[in-house]
């Protein structure tokens, strides 16, 4: 696939989600693993990481030198290197939490069961703050202030977000509509959509077939498209003007929306300020 093999992590990560639809099935949940837990590859034993990612062993060094390693400990030694340069990871901060509060298996009252879902989620809230990039937040707003209108999606759980979402752009005098499919009628509520509006997606995993159907949509329009989604290689990640990826909080198999909601919340609330400043001038 790659004859050179990317010299930091970051370029790793970036043609692992170029190359993402290419790859196998097997080499499909080891670029899953890699993206959502890098401080574990760094210093997991291939026996280790193929039981975690559900391979087998020998899937690790094809899947290295797939990406121009030479084999498993070359490309481990990028995520080793960025371990060291960086504050610790989500996947990290959340096992410490592990650690302070117990066994998460055992018998909790809710007030432990608050303690434990308010503490995670300031978890996934720090690294939200940490890990968005300030260009990412100015060209969404951008792309927001100059739009006519925006249509926003999702559906079961990010169905929250996006309703929330527009709700908010509602209350800043702003025009947005729910794509919601009532009547299955997502392909015609999508329809709607112009070429100066903007589109905003909002998808987790397994990710929603109408999201996905809505998005296609508006990017064969041209329509700027909005993502907020859970992992990098998500199917909307490579078709977005901008795609922010939100690692939300997990109790018990329990996900969270706080840092989505929040990350809306911001953007809303963002545009406002945009708006106000253009009207000054």
């Amino acid at each position: 696939m790659s004859n050179v093999a990317p010299e930091s992590l970051t370029d790793l990560k970036e043609t692992i989600k170029q190359h993402y639809p290419k790859l196998s099935k097997r080499l499909r949940q080891v670029a899953e693993f890699v993206l959502d837990a890098p401080s574990d590859v760094a210093f997991g034993t291939v026996a280790v990481l193929s039981k975690d990612a559900g391979v087998h062993p020998s899937t690790w060094v094809r899947f290295a030198n797939a990406f121009g390693f030479s084999g498993f400990s070359e490309m481990q030694k990028l995520f080793q290197q960025n371990l060291m340069e960086e504050a610790p990871s989500y996947q990290d901060r959340i096992r410490m939490a592990r650690e302070a509060f117990g066994d998460e298996n055992s018998e909790q009252s809710p007030s432990q069961l608050l303690t434990r879902f308010s503490h995670a989620n300031a978890i996934a809230l720090g690294h939200l703050s940490e890990t968005t990039a300030a260009e990412d937040l100015d060209k969404a707003i951008q792309i927001l202030s100059q739009a006519n209108a925006a249509h926003v999606v999702g559906v079961r759980r990010a169905f929250v977000v996006a309703s929330y979402f527009a709700y908010a752009l509602r209350h800043i005098d702003r025009k947005a509509y729910l794509i919601d499919g009532v009547g299955g009628m997502y392909k015609e509520q999508a329809s709607a959509l112009d070429k100066n509006d903007v589109m905003i997606a909002v998808s987790f995993h397994p990710y929603a077939e109408e999201t996905q159907m809505v998005a296609k949509a508006a990017a064969e329009k041209k329509v700027p498209l909005i993502v907020i989604t859970d992992n990098q290689i998500s199917p909307l990640a490579s078709i977005a003007s901008v795609c922010f990826v939100v690692k939300e909080a997990e109790i018990q198999s329990f996900r969270s929306l706080s840092s989505s909601l929040c990350l809306a919340q911001a953007l809303s609330i963002g545009l406002a300020y945009e708006l106000e400043k253009k009207n000054a001038r």
